[in-house]
């Protein structure tokens, strides 16, 4: 009979540490992928920001010195990350992929013109500066026309806006609640002890001396939620890596040092004070209060 209910009291204890462990991992984990959006926000509204094109098209009689001066210039310019030739036969090919048909059959001779794709940089992306490159282009006499997508370079610009604010709001409410599961967990494994507790306290043992067994166990399973955490982190941002290069996840691995860093710091130092705080409840609390 003693053996089995010291089974028990083992499977309960053991039980009670894994749903701290757990409770501590997925939330660390939730924290770790927001801290990612945090840091990678900028990033991200700088990669499609990047994908915007300007298309200079080309009259019918710009020489080839001109276009290729027009090329050079283009690819030098402080606001280009990269300048492209596309001629009209080029362009042609490639219109007649995207319809599905042959459109110089029909209309009997190719109307596309001659063109230079400019994808510019992330920081030069604004309607006020991309209308200013514009007509700067457009006043060169062998330019025909400049177009861009006006309105969604706005609204690019205001969407980036608005998830970076909702991102760091997301951040700041899980973070709140992430502390509240944590504490709660860890508040619901020393409740169990809450009549040893007592009893240690009866015969004489110092607050210090009970609380410090509740402190260091839980401490321990706070780093390892941390670490099961940081393990699922960088399995995610792995694959996030891999399907999407262009992102550069791993290009700074001095942020990535930091974020992992204090995820850890965050698993221990929350298991810590809600410990402290826990087992102090349950010192200062008269023994009758214990049944309630």
């Amino acid at each position: 009979m003693a053996q089995y209910i010291e089974q028990y009291q083992r499977r309960r204890l053991i039980s009670s540490y894994f749903s701290v462990v757990l409770s501590i991992a997925l939330v660390l984990f939730l924290l770790g992928i927001l801290g990612m959006l945090v840091l990678n926000t900028k990033k991200l509204g700088d990669h499609f920001k990047e994908q915007i094109t300007i298309s200079v098209f080309l009259k019918d009689n710009a020489k080839p010195v001109e276009i290729d001066q027009l090329q050079k210039s283009l690819a030098m310019a402080e606001y280009t990350k990269a300048a492209t030739y596309v001629s009209k036969e080029d362009a042609a090919e490639q219109y007649s992929e995207d319809i599905g048909e042959n459109f110089q059959e029909f209309l009997g001779y190719n109307p596309l013109k001659n063109s230079v794709d400019v994808n510019l940089k992330a920081d030069f992306v604004s309607p006020e500066q991309v209308t200013e490159i514009a007509e700067t282009l457009s006043a060169k006499t062998y330019v025909d026309e400049v177009s861009y997508d006006k309105p969604l370079i706005s609204l690019l610009n205001d969407n980036v806006k608005r998830i970076s604010l909702w991102i760091l709001i997301a951040c700041a409410i899980f973070t709140v609640i992430a502390v509240l599961l944590i504490n709660s967990s860890i508040r619901l494994s020393i409740y169990s002890k809450r009549f040893i507790i007592k009893t240690m306290q009866m015969v004489g043992a110092t607050k210090r001396f009970i609380r410090k067994p509740f402190i260091a166990t839980n401490i321990k399973l706070g780093l390892f939620g941390a670490l099961i955490a940081l393990i699922a982190l960088a399995v995610v941002l792995y694959y996030v890596d891999i399907n999407f290069p262009e992102l550069n996840l791993f290009q700074d691995i001095t942020v990535l040092l930091i974020l992992f860093l204090s995820i850890l710091g965050l698993g221990i130092l929350i298991s810590y004070l809600s410990t402290y705080f826990a087992t102090q409840r349950f010192l200062n609390l008269r023994t009758d209060d214990l049944y309630y």
